[in-house]
């Protein structure tokens, strides 16, 4: 990856430069049998037009906090990523009563209506489907990103030394974020090309770094897992073959 790089949106650019058709996120969830496969530049679509509503119906700007209240998932991923491209702070987790807007999974819906700004909801169904019926007071993400553009650009350039992620009482700036996720690609002995099979949760470091930040950082890909020990006996060794999978992290 480029040297140069000091925010996740930067990885992720030098990724799409360097070969957009390989597998970057390979989600599967062991409770549904879902499986969703988006190499870079599927993955940088999503994050481009997240991006833009974030920053354009829902008009977040630099150091805006959003809360995070969603598992560890694809479209997490994809949020991360887009919080990075307009400078607002992903806070995993984070308090909705302290955030400009929250972003919402369907278990978290009435927690996360204590925010008094934007509120957007997921479904977390498979192939990002949408709710039957829209939350009260939420904006669907499934019915609203779809129609945003497929190229991104923030009003203002996004400062690699400001805040962009906290998480279990962790707070880093986005040069900070891209130097420990190398640091933890290193020590995982991630390299380009390598296949890293996460099935840490997202609610700490270790587990947003091993699902998404340290694969990206080295050049690499990641096969997260979800509700992993419903995997039936010997499953996971199969998938391990299947996916090529070079390291774990569990």
């Amino acid at each position: 990856m480029n040297a140069n790089d000091r925010t996740p949106a930067d990885l992720l650019r030098s990724a799409l430069a360097a070969d957009p058709a390989r597998p970057l996120v390979t989600y599967y969830d062991d409770a549904t049998g879902e499986r969703v496969e988006l190499s870079v530049a599927t993955f940088a679509n999503w994050v481009a037009k997240t991006a833009n509503l974030l920053q354009g119906e829902l008009s977040a700007e630099p150091g805006d906090r959003l809360a995070l209240l969603l598992p560890a998932h694809w479209q997490t991923a994809v949020w991360l990523l887009a919080c990075s491209s307009v400078g607002v702070v992903a806070d995993v987790g984070g308090d909705p009563a302290a955030a400009d807007l929250v972003v919402s999974g369907p278990e978290t819906l009435a927690a996360a209506r204590s925010c008094s700004g934007e509120r957007v909801a997921l479904a977390l169904r498979p192939l990002g489907g949408r709710f039957p019926h829209a939350p009260e007071g939420f904006a669907d993400y499934a019915v609203e990103v779809p129609s945003q553009g497929d190229r991104f650009a923030p009003y203002a350039p996004v400062d690699p030394d400001a805040p962009a992620l906290a998480v279990a009482g962790l707070e880093l700036t986005g040069a900070a974020l891209v130097e420990r996720a190398r640091a933890d690609a290193a020590e995982l002995g991630l390299a380009p090309g390598s296949r890293l099979l996460s099935g840490r949760p997202y609610g700490t470091w270790d587990g947003l770094s091993a699902g998404l930040y340290a694969p990206l950082a080295a050049g690499g890909s990641v096969v997260l897992c979800r509700h992993l020990d419903q995997l039936a006996e010997g499953g996971l060794a199969k998938r391990m073959e299947s996916e090529r999978v070079t390291a774990t992290a569990r």
